[in-house]
């Protein structure tokens, strides 16, 4: 018994770790995609956004074996991902008179993508910490909730006073994306394991790659001609 105990313990507090952590980049995805919209706005797609992830991780908890057979599938999503860092970043001092229903539609729509490619690493994370423990599962789902609201909201607010931290907010969903790719089994057996560096030169790589071209893009945008 007492050794159940510890088990359930250690799983306990490794689950409180890894959803600080993991949903984490969660929030920052979700506090850089609301940040332009006014508060009331920001709030709908904080809690939209905050409710979507939630209903996600329960649905991917549900289906994480099976996930885990689809190949390529961490690739995938870390490709979504730089492509929805580059989008953040391209889009920081852009018009600001646009239509908020569309704004706010739009922030809810990125939110949701990300969240599905993000809340696969902290499923299968939180599933493989809970040693198959239906209530340490229910715990982190319960416990992401309010790391996703409160964080989102601090990330947009901080970010719209110093807006240059919109850069770090990039940099760190491309490396995330950099840790799925290299991460995924098959990317893993035929490349990373010939090339160790690779596991750590392949995401830094891309945080440059990110900030480069998202800040050409964006110059590009707000000067056309």
């Amino acid at each position: 018994m007492e050794a159940m105990d510890a088990h359930f313990w250690i799983g306990f507090f490794n689950i409180i770790i890894l959803d600080l952590v993991l949903s984490g980049d969660n929030a920052v995805v979700i506090g850089m995609a609301a940040r332009r919209l006014p508060d009331r706005q920001r709030k709908k797609a904080i809690i939209y956004g905050t409710g979507a992830a939630v209903v996600l991780r329960v649905a991917l908890t549900l289906i994480a074996v099976w996930l885990l057979k689809i190949p390529l599938l961490k690739t995938v999503g870390g490709l979504l991902l730089l492509w929805i860092a580059l989008k953040l970043l391209a889009d920081e001092g852009g018009e600001a008179d646009v239509d908020m229903g569309h704004g706010l539609k739009a922030a809810i729509k990125t939110i949701i993508i990300a969240d599905v490619v993000m809340s696969l690493d902290n499923v299968l994370a939180v599933a493989g910490a809970a040693h198959g423990n239906f209530w340490l599962v229910l715990f982190g789902l319960a416990l992401s909730i309010p790391i996703l609201m409160w964080g989102s909201k601090l990330v947009a607010s901080i970010i719209n006073r110093l807006p240059w931290l919109v850069y770090v907010g990039a940099g760190i969903l491309a490396y995330t994306a950099g840790q799925l790719i290299v991460e995924d089994p098959i990317v893993h057996d035929h490349i990373i394991r010939y090339a160790e560096f690779l596991s750590w030169l392949a995401p830094v790589a891309l945080i440059l790659l990110v900030l480069m071209v998202g800040h050409f893009w964006k110059e590009h945008r707000s000067n056309p001609s």
